[in-house]
C-alpha cells in the first residue's frame, strides 16, 4: 500500500490514538508522583516516537521538553543499536551534554517497546526532580553556578532496567546522591509506572491495526505536518528579518548578554525557514546556557504558536526548519557550562523571535512578555531546618499585548507551563507562610492594548532556610509593539525582620533566610500594543477601578483624567485627537 492510498480517516484515528496515549501518561504520571514539584505544578511531559526515533506525539505539558526527548533519542539510537534493544529495557539519563534533558534536574526515562517481537515504538517522559545533588537543596535548578559540575549529579544514558532485570548499583549510586531519598524514589516510581501505561497502550494499538497499518499512517502523518507547515510558510512575505535583545546579566557578572536571530524566509525551491543565531553572545560563565536542543524546542515552540497551533506536532512538522547556532555560544553551549538557569535565555529566545516576525506578521506577534521564568527555590537541611525537603515554583508574569487584545495578567508564558502552586500545599508541607498572591499595580506597559500584569509574592520563612533562584527582566523591560510602552520589570527583595528591605540579584545561589525574614518576589509585565493615547477612555476607567493602574499613571500615560464617574481627557490627549482630526482632514 502507497502513502498516496492511506486512508485519511485511518491516519486521524490513529493520531489521535497515539495523542491519548502521551496524555494518559502524563495524567498516570502526575497522580502518582511524591514531589509537590510534579503532582501540583505538573513539571513533567510524555512523549511517543517511532521505532526510528522520530516523535510521533506530544503531550500537552512544557514545551521546553520537547528539544530535550528529541536529542535523548538521537542519542540513543547512536550509543544503543536498536537491534540490542529487548523488551523490558528502560533507559535513564539527565545529562544535558548527552542527550538528556536541557538541565539536570529533568529526569528522563525511555523504554522501547514490542509487540510480537517486534520494536515498535519508544514512550519517554521527563520529570523535573526537585533535587539533583550538588552544593545546596535544589542547585540544579539555581542560576548562579559557573559549571555544570557545581549543579547536581550527572547521568549519561545507562539501562535502570536491563531485559526486564531492575539495575540495583545503578539506581543506588543515583539515590545516594540526592536529598530527600523517599520523595525521589516515589518521583521514580512513577515515572515508571507513566511508561508501563504508555507500552500497554501502545501494544493494544498494534495489535489492534496491524503494525505495517501503523507505520504507513505514521508516515502519512509526517508528510501531512510537513505539507500544512510548508503551507503556512506561504503565507509570509520571502526575505530576511533580524532583531535582538538582552539578558540581564549571567549571575555572575553585571554584563548583558546579547540574543540576536536572522530568519530567512524562503518560499523556492520549497518553503523553509533558517533561523541564524550568529551574532548572539558566547556562552556565559554564569547558568544561563543552553544546550542545542532547548534552542530547538524554543524555535519548535514559537513556530507552532505563531503559525502552527492546529498542525500535529512530531517528526514532519520539523522538516521545513532549519537552526544554525555557532557552538561555544549562549544558545549551543560546549561543556562544561552551567545550563540550570537556561529557560530564562530559552524565553529570551523566543521574545527575539517574535520580534523578528513583527515585520513580516504584525497582525499575530504579541510584544514582549514577562520573559524569563522567575524560579524560586527553597531549601532546608536537618542541619539547618529541623527538616529536609526542596520547594521550587516558577512564577508566571505579564503576557504582551495584541494587535485586538490586552496582554492576560499573571500567566505562565512560552516555554514554560507549569501550575500555579495551592498556597494551602506550600504552607501544609514546607516550613514557609505565603503573605500575599496577587498582581503588580501598573506593571503592564501602557498601549492602546495593555500588557499583562506581573506577579507579586511575598513569603515568609519560618526557619533558616537556604534560597536560591533565577530570573530575568530585572534590568531589561518586555518591549511593545506599534507604538505600545514596555512593561515594568521584576525584582527580588527580602524583608528583615525589622521591615527593612534589600534588593537581591536575579540571579542566585544559596542565601541563607533566617525566621521571619521575608522574601518578596515581582514579575514583570508585558510590553503594550499600539499608543496609549489610542486607549478607549472606557477601559481606562475599567482598568482604574480594577486596581490595574493607578490614577497617575491614567493622566501621564493614557491622557485621561478620572473624577468620580466622569472623564476627562489631559491635554496630551486632547492634542493628540486634534493632530490626528487635522491629519485626516487633509488627506
Amino acid at each position: 500500500m502507497s502513502y498516496s492510498h492511506v486512508d485519511p480517516i485511518t491516519t486521524e484515528v490513529l493520531r489521535h490514538a497515539l495523542q491519548g496515549i502521551a496524555e494518559e501518561m502524563g495524567v498516570t504520571l502526575i497522580r502518582t508522583a511524591y514531589s509537590t514539584n510534579i503532582k501540583e505544578r505538573r513539571d513533567c511531559s510524555c512523549a511517543l516516537f517511532s521505532s526510528q526515533g522520530e516523535l510521533v506525539a506530544l503531550a500537552e505539558h512544557i514545551p521546553i521538553h520537547l528539544g530535550s526527548m528529541l536529542g535523548l533519542m538521537e542519542k540513543i539510537c547512536e550509543k544503543f543499536p536498536l537491534a540490542s534493544l529487548t523488551p523490558g529495557d528502560v533507559i535513564i539519563t539527565n545529562d544535558p551534554f548527552q542527550g538528556g534533558g536541557s538541565h539536570l534536574p529533568d529526569v528522563t526515562l525511555v523504554q522501547p517497546v514490542f509487540a510480537s517481537h517486534q520494536l515498535v515504538g519508544f514512550v519517554a517522559n521527563i520529570a523535573h526532580w526537585a533535587d539533583i545533588g550538588g552544593a545546596f537543596p535544589g542547585g540544579g535548578t539555581a542560576g548562579a553556578a559557573t559549571e555544570i559540575y557545581q549543579e547536581g549529579f550527572r547521568i549519561p544514558p545507562l539501562f535502570l532496567y536491563r531485559q526486564g532485570k531492575f539495575q540495583k548499583e545503578i539506581a543506588e549510586a543515583i539515590l545516594t546522591n540526592l536529598r530527600h531519598r523517599r520523595e525521589r524514589e516515589g518521583d521514580l516510581r512513577a515515572q515508571l509506572a507513566s511508561l508501563q501505561r504508555g507500552a500497554k497502550r501502545l501494544e493494544e494499538l498494534v495489535l489492534s491495526y496491524g503494525w505495517e497499518t501503523i507505520n504507513q499512517n505514521l508516515q502519512a502523518l509526517f508528510n501531512y505536518s510537513e505539507i500544512w507547515l510548508r503551507q503556512q510558510i506561504l503565507a509570509i512575505p520571502p526575505g530576511e528579518y533580524k532583531y535582538h535583545d538582552y539578558l540581564d546579566d549571567d549571575g555572575c557578572s553585571p554584563k548583558p548578554l546579547k540574543i540576536q536571530v536572522k530568519i530567512r524566509v524562503e518560499h523556492a525551491p520549497q518553503p523553509s525557514l533558517f533561523f541564524d543565531f550568529t551574532g548572539t553572545a558566547c556562552q556565559a560563565e554564569g547558568g544561563v546556557n543552553m544546550v542545542k536542543v532547548a534552542l530547538e524546542a524554543s524555535v519548535f515552540y514559537t513556530i507552532k504558536a505563531l503559525l502552527a497551533a492546529d498542525i500535529p506536532m512530531n517528526a514532519g512538522f520539523q522538516r521545513p526548519l532549519r537552526i544554525l547556532a555557532p557552538p561555544g555560544t549562549l544558545v549551543n553551549a560546549q561543556e562544561p557550562a552551567a545550563v540550570g538557569g537556561r529557560t530564562d535565555t530559552c524565553q529570551r529566545v523566543v521574545d527575539v523571535l517574535l520580534g523578528a516576525f513583527s515585520e513580516a506578521l504584525p497582525e499575530k506577534v504579541i510584544a514582549a512578555s514577562n520573559g524569563a521564568t522567575t524560579a524560586l527555590i527553597f531549601g532546608g537541611t536537618q542541619k539547618l531546618s529541623g527538616q529536609e525537603f526542596v520547594y521550587i515554583e516558577a512564577l508566571g508574569g505579564g503576557l504582551g499585548a495584541r494587535s485586538q487584545r490586552d496582554g492576560l495578567d499573571g500567566v505562565q508564558v512560552h516555554i514554560t507551563n507549569t501550575s500555579n502552586l495551592p498556597v494551602e500545599s506550600l504552607e501544609t508541607e514546607y516550613p514557609l507562610r505565603v503573605l500575599r498572591y496577587g498582581l503588580v499595580k501598573n506593571s503592564g506597559g501602557a498601549g492602546k492594548y495593555r500588557g499583562g500584569l506581573g506577579i507579586a509574592k511575598e513569603i515568609m520563612v519560618l526557619t533558616p532556610v537556604l534560597f536560591s533562584a533565577h530570573a530575568d527582566r530585572h534590568r531589561f523591560r518586555p518591549w511593545g509593539l506599534k507604538g505600545g510602552l514596555p512593561g515594568q520589570p521584576g525584582q527580588f527583595l527580602v524583608q528583615s525582620a525589622q521591615k527593612k528591605r534589600k534588593k537581591i540579584p536575579s540571579k542566585i545561589n544559596g542565601l541563607l533566610l533566617q525566621p521571619g525574614e521575608i522574601l518578596i518576589a515581582r514579575t514583570a509585565g508585558g510590553g503594550g500594543y499600539g499608543s496609549p493615547l489610542e486607549r478607549p477612555p472606557e477601559k481606562v476607567l475599567q482598568d482604574l477601578r480594577a486596581g490595574k493602574i493607578s490614577a497617575s499613571q491614567a493622566r501621564q500615560l493614557y491622557g485621561v483624567e478620572i473624577k468620580g464617574q466622569k472623564v476627562n481627557y489631559t491635554a496630551t490627549r486632547r492634542l493628540r485627537s486634534l493632530r490626528k482630526k487635522v491629519g485626516q482632514e487633509k488627506c
